[in-house]
């Protein structure tokens, strides 16, 4: 949600409506009309009519014939660009590929992107659960995922608990922690055991496991990786998936030096 109290003074409305009417037919994937996507965005119809018109013309939305107005492939486009500039030099998204095919289980990248959690790279593997939610951009549930786990640790306890007060902490399953003191306490352990862990906290039956990449100072360029994986897998195996991990780790941070 918007922050009213961040809006800038140069703020471009006419910008800010279209991007909202975008957001709107984005969220409606049988599509909207023009009435509708008016009513959503409290807009006129007069107002709406025009934007969209604009929208579709650059390729933001399309019309359908009964009237409609669904995504259109521009979207598509800057989201491939967006995993592109995320995935890093192809040394690091080589690296994620052979860890998720020696070890069978998808594999992530994550870091901060404008202060907050997000998965920047994925390579999935054959032995892991599916999970839809979980592709590059993805910034919600860091207090519940080994992968945000791994890079709020890299933050002082005041970081944190600014963090998971703006972000919140969603109870994704019964095993969610949902307090800032057994937050804390699970990543203590995690510091203590050198690797971060979830079982069944983001979602039932998988289980997560993260170590860090790169502890940068600068904290935009702190680097983690994780894998996803049935959680009794990782009740019998923690201290070989923490092996394989570490060198997938340092695999990783190579590949990002040598960039560098």
């Amino acid at each position: 949600m918007r922050d009213p109290l961040a809006e800038p003074s140069d703020l471009i409305r006419s910008v800010s409506r279209a991007l909202r009417v975008l957001e709107s037919v984005g969220r409606a994937p049988k599509g909207l009309t023009v009435k509708q996507i008016a009513r959503r965005c409290e807009l006129t119809v007069a107002t709406t009519y025009h934007l969209v018109r604009t929208l579709a013309y650059e390729g933001y939305v399309i019309r359908r014939e009964d009237g409609t107005y669904i995504v259109g492939l521009e979207v598509a486009d800057r989201y491939r660009e967006l995993v592109t500039a995320f995935r890093g030099p192809p040394a690091v998204g080589e690296s994620l590929r052979r860890a998720s095919a020696d070890s069978g289980f998808s594999h992530f990248l994550g870091r901060f992107v404008g202060g907050q959690v997000a998965i920047t790279a994925v390579s999935e593997g054959s032995r892991s659960p599916y999970l839809e939610d979980l592709v590059p951009g993805f910034d919600e549930g860091a207090h519940a995922t080994a992968l945000g786990k791994a890079l709020l640790a890299t933050l002082t306890p005041e970081q944190r608990f600014r963090y998971l007060r703006e972000f919140g902490m969603r109870p994704f399953t019964p095993a969610t922690l949902v307090t800032a003191e057994a937050f804390e306490a699970d990543l203590a352990a995690g510091d203590r055991r050198g690797m971060h862990l979830e079982l069944g906290q983001f979602r039932q039956g998988v289980a997560c496991a993260s170590v860090v990449v790169c502890p940068d100072k600068d904290m935009e360029r702190r680097v983690v990786i994780a894998c996803a994986l049935p959680a009794a897998d990782l009740m019998t195996s923690a201290r070989v998936i923490r092996a394989k991990l570490q060198g997938a780790a340092r695999a990783v941070a190579e590949g990002l030096a040598n960039e560098g």
